[in-house]
């Protein structure tokens, strides 16, 4: 007989590790609460529009395949990948920005044309940059995070310096133009933290994306969500929608019995939960819960987000697939998110046009816009707060990009911080997770075994490795291999 396991959430970690469960003969359950799969990365449809509403960048192509490959298969099995060109595009002031392009000799040009000899300077740091991903994503990612020797290798002790540096002072090293160290330090937002408080070592991600490139699933990055629905759905993992799980029941022993869903008892014996770490303890008695309040307040959060879903009636002019808005300051914004919590005075951001390179996102001679300003998590969110910075970030947009968007649009939706804690019960609202700083890495996070609950299992971007789409991949098998190796 089958041994039973049931997952709470059907994000990207929980699809993962509902799959490797799958394969290696579990009967899988996955209850979702909302009423489509894929967590944070689900879509949303409006007038012939199509957006994704979280992520929407498409690095670390060698992560999917990895993924795919462990089940005889590949992402194009599922999905057509387009490698964007120019990956990306940065904005610095007024009419005046720098395009990222897919051919690393075209990034080297491109910085020596800015600043003579940050050529040889970028190669160097990319030199090391690609080490540290093969050393990362090859090996020290996929380790569970129980032991500090996991971080001990021949290869890493050589880097241990890297560690105890950040990347800000590897990048401003011998790199003086702004432009140039905004590009270099960007990066590191996706793994929720700032350049200098972000260890160096995590260079690695500046070769996800110039070495890697960045790639668009086209269709969106729902399209693989749906390949891993369908794999999952083909190895015969069940889902259930709309199935809110209200409480984790356990036995006189501490040992999992039950999930109460939606008033209704589930038995069970083994459950993984993909929600939000510290949510999904908030459905155990206290006693049985690992991290306190006080532990979970004193944590590094990666940042919130205020978003606006935008449909217009007519195409974008001097922007790409990708775009940033650098030209505030990036250290008062990052204060204002880490420091001194408040709503940015400045704000910096990122639009999003996936209908210039992808024709199914929005109807002919239209455009579907995403736009995203982080912000600190737990502060204020209301309906007012939302509009005043909707127009803040559309005027400075018509202002860089010289053109008028505003009588264009067909309808906005926004999306803030009481909707993540709404739709994911994210921790204060947080989008992306704990941050990765140096004192939340690998073991440092939290567990995927439970210490006080025997059969229970976390898996996401609350624990190892980290925030972030491949690495929720990386935890969803993490997590499957601990079930297999202790749920015997």
């Amino acid at each position: 007989m089958k041994r039973e396991i049931h997952i709470i959430g059907s994000g990207f970690s929980a699809l993962s590790s509902a799959c490797y469960l799958a394969k290696e003969g579990y009967d899988v359950t996955v209850f979702e609460k909302n009423d489509t799969l894929g967590g944070r990365a689900r879509q949303y449809k409006k007038e012939g529009f199509t957006f994704d509403l979280g992520p929407s960048w498409y690095w670390m192509p060698d992560v999917f395949e990895r993924f795919f490959a462990d089940f005889g298969k590949k992402p194009s099995d599922y999905y057509t990948l387009d490698k964007l060109s120019p990956g990306y595009e940065v904005y610095f002031g007024e009419n005046s920005s720098l395009k990222i392009s897919e051919n690393l000799e075209d990034i080297y040009k491109m910085f020596e044309a800015e600043e003579k000899g940050s050529a040889k300077h970028l190669k160097t740091f990319l030199d090391s940059a690609k080490e540290n991903y093969e050393i990362a994503v090859l090996d020290i990612v996929y380790k569970p995070g129980i032991s500090p020797l996991e971080l001990v290798t021949t290869k890493t002790v050589a880097r241990v310096n890297q560690f105890f540096s950040s990347v800000r002072k590897q990048v401003r090293k011998n790199i003086k133009s702004p432009k140039l160290i905004k590009i270099l330090e960007f990066p590191v937002l996706f793994l929720g933290a700032k350049p200098d408080n972000t260890p160096a070592f995590y260079n690695f991600i500046n070769y996800a994306d110039f070495g890697l490139g960045t790639w668009h699933p086209r269709g969106g990055v729902y399209k693989v969500v749906e390949g891993m629905v369908s794999l999952a759905t083909s190895l015969g993992v069940k889902f259930e929608v709309n199935a809110n799980v209200e409480k984790i029941l356990t036995d006189a022993q501490n040992n999992v019995s039950g999930l109460l869903v939606n008033g209704k008892t589930i038995e069970t014996k083994l459950v993984l939960s993909g929600a939000d770490y510290h949510h999904t303890e908030t459905l155990l008695a206290e006693n049985l819960r690992q991290y306190s309040e006080k532990y979970w307040s004193k944590k590094t959060f990666a940042p919130s987000s205020l978003l606006f879903y935008i449909g217009f009636d007519k195409k974008i002019k001097n922007a790409s697939h990708h775009t940033l808005f650098f030209d505030k300051d990036f250290d008062l914004h990052a204060e204002e998110i880490y420091d001194n919590p408040k709503w940015p005075t400045a704000p910096l951001f990122y639009a999003n046009f996936t209908s210039m390179t992808d024709t199914t996102s929005a109807p002919e001679g239209k455009e579907a816009g995403f736009f995203l300003m982080p912000l600190a998590p737990g502060i204020e969110d209301t309906e007012e707060l939302r509009e005043s910075y909707f127009h803040l970030i559309l005027d400075r947009f018509e202002k860089l990009t010289n053109q008028e968007v505003k009588n264009s649009i067909i309808f906005k939706r926004s999306f803030c911080v009481k909707d993540f804690k709404e739709e994911y019960n994210s921790y204060k609202g947080n989008a992306y997770g704990m941050a990765n700083t140096l004192l939340q890495t690998a073991f440092l996070r939290p567990k995927i075994k439970s210490s006080k609950v025997s059969n229970l299992y976390f898996t996401g971007q609350l624990t190892v490795p980290g925030p972030g789409v491949p690495p929720a991949l990386i935890s969803g098998k993490i997590a499957s291999e601990l079930i297999k190796k202790y749920s015997l």
